[in-house]
């Protein structure tokens, strides 16, 4: 565990201890992930919205396709044009979504105390910060596992010594990650379908890993 998650951890056991959302603190079933993404109204993550979430879980080697999560969330601000573009989710297609306060206790009962694995999942998670705030005092508490940090150090310690430095020039996008993986692709900016994705993308990595 990072210095970051146990700084994370020890803040949240604090403050959830002996309430309704103390299970969030126990230990995960072994060898249990769970892979999230969202989709969102945009990039600001003070002002704008998450309007689908897609998770899986991860036992082991396997995607546990049959234990997914999909939520479409009511925009309270309404949704752009731009953003339409991404994810081809329209006003009339999330006008029917959830309050983001239910969505928020679905996800958090679907993950409990199990790590969280993404792609640019830091962006993911100060958005679903904003919706767990409320009910948690406190953000997402779960261990975090980034699956470009761990394609970065395994695409770095191939590089020869001379250029192993801090800036070294490795392509992280997504796609980049899961062609040099070889490893289908599904229809990007799509909540679920960017979930397995990574899940994918994290099992693999953990095999060339050895682990």
């Amino acid at each position: 565990m990072s210095w970051i998650d146990a700084l994370r951890t020890r803040r949240a056991r604090q403050r959830l201890q002996g309430g309704e959302w103390a299970f969030l603190l126990d230990a995960p079933p072994r060898d249990e992930w769970v892979a999230l993404d969202c989709e969102t109204t945009g990039l600001n993550t003070r002002s704008d919205e998450i309007i689908a979430i897609g998770a899986v879980r991860i036992q082991g080697r396997r995607i546990l396709t049959s234990q997914r999560l999909e939520l479409l969330i009511r925009p309270e601000k309404g949704v752009s044009p731009d953003s339409i573009r991404v994810h081809r989710l329209r006003a009339q297609d999330v006008a029917g979504g959830l309050p983001a306060p239910e969505a928020a206790r679905r996800l958090l009962h679907f993950i409990g105390a199990r790590p969280l694995v993404g792609y640019y999942l830091e962006f993911d998670v100060a958005m679903l910060n904003r919706l767990v705030r409320p009910l948690l005092g406190t953000g997402l508490p779960q261990p975090q596992i980034e699956v470009s940090r761990l394609y970065y150090d395994y695409k770095f310690r191939q590089l020869p010594p001379y250029q192993q430095h801090d800036q070294a020039d490795i392509d992280l996008r997504f796609a980049t990650i899961m062609a040099e993986l070889g490893l289908p692709t599904r229809e990007a900016h799509d909540a679920l379908n960017d979930a397995v994705m990574a899940a994918l993308a994290f099992i693999r990595l953990r095999e060339l890993r050895g682990e």
